[in-house]
């Protein structure tokens, strides 16, 4: 190994797969990838229905955060889930394969952010994107990123597709495409039966050219500077302190929680949080950590009748059998995330686009599945994906071993109540159609005693929870944001040599699951850093009924 570099990457997940990809194609350049965690090689990362066990505990693939006490829900710590190793998030996610809308991507382009449109991103989603079946006008069908449709034969996930309907709202085929607004069938990073993480798609088919370094169980300490500039990286690896020098930039990919703490670690942030710790300001950059945004969920259940759920499939022995199954043969129940029907929708008629998004999930979850329920049920999730709420990321200590504090601030302004309120009633309006009759024996959560806008907002101040959407913590911004702390090239402001490539840059939260819109990031920004020209601009050819048309 050696200790020079031309680029040195921090953290092997969605973005940091996707760049280590693109930055060695063509062999000229070195690149050093930094992973904390380890390699995503357990069974549980490869097999759909192990998300469920990854995602509610802490350990070799899940870093396992609490937030602090968040005063609008009763002062309740929250369980944050974040991945751990090669492929990051996108090694323990639901594997919701999700844009956003095409206005989340107009808004940062109108915002100042050159480059940032959706018709300047769309070609890097399908750059990135094969999927099942071929391409088309919204989609790629060659990219690295599998996407696959769904496939399960369980009545439940069309039955709440057409009860949507019946409620009166649209129906829609591809949520990524011609319209997102509706009830329909999602699309997942999965192939053949497997979790398709970034490792997979972009790690993977890289790691044997000579000019790529990885090196696991390194945990980052600070990134170094010289008169301005990135040159670069401090981490800790089996006791030791390593370091290495990058000779053209250093690429921070370490999501939207651990981004900010590594830059506060390394003396870049607001001086007002890192001087308490005893680090010294190198370069002062208020908005680190600030802007957190994140979706935050509640979740509606009914036992059902006359179907079978995620329960009946694996109780008792049945789960050892579905390991077998799907290890031996890769067939089975194995293969499903249960997670394969929602939603997005507007919980006022006034909105210019969906503000709220449901996952249908074939069992009762409850607590990220850390409760068991043992009956046979369903889920509505229930995301407000627009939060005028913001929180941030702290450090805890000057310690990079310790974990960094995390405030969401969830539900502090009434808007955000109200639409998460709303949306509690339209997934019960949804459930008491007649296309979920016959599976629906009754309510289980939050039940009949839960009705006025009193109780619901009591009920949601104690059971809600995130959905892991994270982002914002380092955002991007124009000349003279004072906030801001990368630009539009994703620069951080004022240092030369670094770069933040993660989620943590949306300078606002996409309405819909982030992991896509990360590998896009990185996607887009990698033909910059290697100064190539971007992919021209795309018209599509409509999104939910209006014309999208390139800058």
């Amino acid at each position: 190994m050696a200790d020079q570099y031309d680029y040195i990457i921090i953290g092997a997940g969605s973005a940091g797969c996707v760049l280590a990809n693109r930055l060695t194609e063509d062999g000229d350049k070195t690149v050093l990838l930094l992973e904390a965690g380890g390699k995503d090689n357990s069974i549980l990362v490869k097999m759909p229905a192990g998300v469920g066990s990854l995602i509610k505990d802490k350990g070799v693939y899940n870093w396992g955060f609490w937030t602090e006490a968040e005063p609008a829900l009763n002062d309740r710590k929250l369980w944050w889930p974040r991945g751990k190793g090669w492929g990051g998030s996108s090694s323990i996610n639901g594997m919701v394969y999700i844009r956003g809308h095409a206005r989340d991507y107009d808004q940062w382009r109108q915002m100042g952010l050159t480059g940032w449109g959706y018709s300047e991103v769309l070609p890097y989603f399908k750059r990135s994107e094969g999927l099942e079946g071929g391409g088309d006008a919204w989609h790629g069908g060659d990219g690295p990123l599998h996407v696959s449709k769904a496939a399960s034969p369980n009545p439940i996930y069309s039955s709440v597709i057409e009860a949507g309907r019946q409620a009166g709202y649209a129906v829609t085929k591809d949520f990524n495409g011609f319209q997102q607004e509706g009830f329909g069938p999602y699309q997942f990073t999965i192939k053949d039966g497997e979790r398709w993480s970034a490792a997979k798609a972009y790690l993977y088919p890289a790691l044997s050219r000579k000019n790529l370094t990885c090196v696991t169980g390194a945990l980052t300490s600070r990134i170094l500077l010289d008169n301005g500039r990135a040159t670069g990286v401090e981490y800790l690896a089996d006791g030791q302190t390593v370091t290495v020098n990058a000779k053209a930039e250093v690429l921070l990919c370490a999501g939207a929680v651990q981004s900010p703490q590594i830059l506060q670690l390394s003396g870049i942030g607001d001086p007002d949080d890192l001087t308490p710790h005893g680090i010294k300001v190198l370069h002062a950059l208020p908005g680190v950590g600030k802007n957190l945004q994140d979706h935050l969920d509640v979740t509606l259940s009914w036992l059902t009748k006359g179907v079978q759920t995620a329960y009946s499939y694996n109780k008792g022995f049945k789960q050892l059998l579905t390991g077998l199954n799907y290890m031996l043969f890769k067939k089975g129940f194995g293969r499903q995330n249960f997670l394969e029907s929602g939603a997005f929708l507007r919980s006022r008629p006034d909105l210019d686009r969906p503000d709220l998004q449901i996952h249908t999930v074939l069992a009762i979850m409850q607590n990220h599945g850390k409760t068991v329920i043992e009956k046979d049920g369903f889920t509505l999730h229930v995301c407000q994906l627009r939060p005028e709420s913001r929180g941030k990321v702290g450090l805890r200590s000057a310690d990079p071993n310790d974990d960094p504090t995390i405030f969401a601030n969830y539900l502090a302004t009434e808007e955000d109540r109200r639409a998460i309120r709303e949306g509690v009633r339209m997934a019960r309006q949804v459930a008491a159609q007649a296309a979920l009759a016959p599976y629906i024996e009754e309510e289980f959560e939050p039940g009949a005693a839960v009705r006025t806008d009193a109780e619901i907002d009591a009920w949601i101040k104690a059971k809600s929870e995130t959905i892991y959407h994270p982002v914002g913590t380092c955002r991007m911004g124009v000349a003279g944001d004072a906030q801001a702390v990368v630009d539009a090239e994703l620069k951080v402001i004022g240092i030369k040599g670094l770069r933040v490539v993660d989620a943590s840059v949306m300078p606002t939260l996409i309405g819909g699951n982030t992991n896509a819109p990360t590998m896009m990031i990185a996607e887009k920004i990698s033909d910059v850093i290697l100064g190539k020209p971007a992919l021209p601009p795309q018209d599509a050819p409509v999104f939910d009924g209006e014309s999208v048309k390139a800058a």
